[in-house]
């Protein structure tokens, strides 16, 4: 097992969530989000099943381990307004663990005669396919990227704007520049939307797809 985090931060960024898991299989950070342009990860937490041939027998999908836990009262007296609303919608996310984990055990224990494991037919069926659009999203990401780290916020913005624009599912791209606007990714003058007013016009079950267990 091998996790990534997806920041631009790199490091320095992850590393408190990195040491606050203890994680002791090896934990990576993808500072310039190539995952999203190799892989097709779109959002977080997502799974990619690999086999020790190296074929993807799963493309991205929801992976949670286990249902987040419900926060207690006492902590959301202490947290600012906005995140105590964002926890509120992301409770409604529609997500499943029990199911992940149990197909993820199968393919351990079974490898490819598992029900789980796609061939590589099913895999690419699975699969976005990589348009133009996504392309260009890629590609003014990444400009986005280099402009902020040259520290200019500004063409930067602009470029994040455009690739939200052209790949307007990609939720690592929305929240990678809403959080360097504002740590919240809350409203800011910068974008013209934020994390939970984007949630909820898309509609909180709606944040994750449907977890595909059957084939």
């Amino acid at each position: 097992m091998v996790s990534v985090a997806l920041d631009t931060g790199g490091i320095e960024a992850a590393r408190p969530w990195i040491e606050a898991a203890k994680t002791s299989h090896p934990a990576l950070v993808d500072s310039s989000h190539v995952l999203d342009e190799l892989l097709g990860i779109v959002n977080v937490p997502s799974g990619v099943w690999i086999d020790e041939r190296g074929l993807i027998v799963r493309p991205p999908e929801p992976a949670f381990p286990w249902h987040p836990r419900q926060p207690s009262d006492e902590l959301l007296a202490q947290l600012p307004a906005i995140l105590v609303e964002q926890l509120q919608e992301a409770q409604k996310m529609r997500i499943d663990p029990d199911g992940y984990v149990e197909a993820l055990r199968d393919w351990v224990e079974h490898g490819e005669a598992s029900p789980y494991a796609l061939s590589p037919d099913e895999v690419v069926a699975r699969s976005n396919p990589l348009s133009e659009e996504l392309s260009r999203a890629a590609a003014s990401f990444e400009m986005g990227q280099h402009l902020f780290l040259a520290g200019d916020s500004s063409d930067a913005a602009h470029w994040f704007r455009e690739a939200h624009r052209l790949a307007p599912l990609n939720w690592t791209y929305k929240r990678q520049a809403w959080s360097l606007a504002d740590p919240f990714q809350g409203p800011t003058d910068v974008y013209d939307s934020d994390w939970l007013t984007d949630v909820r016009k898309l509609g909180p079950e709606n944040y994750y797809p449907p977890l595909e267990l059957e084939r």
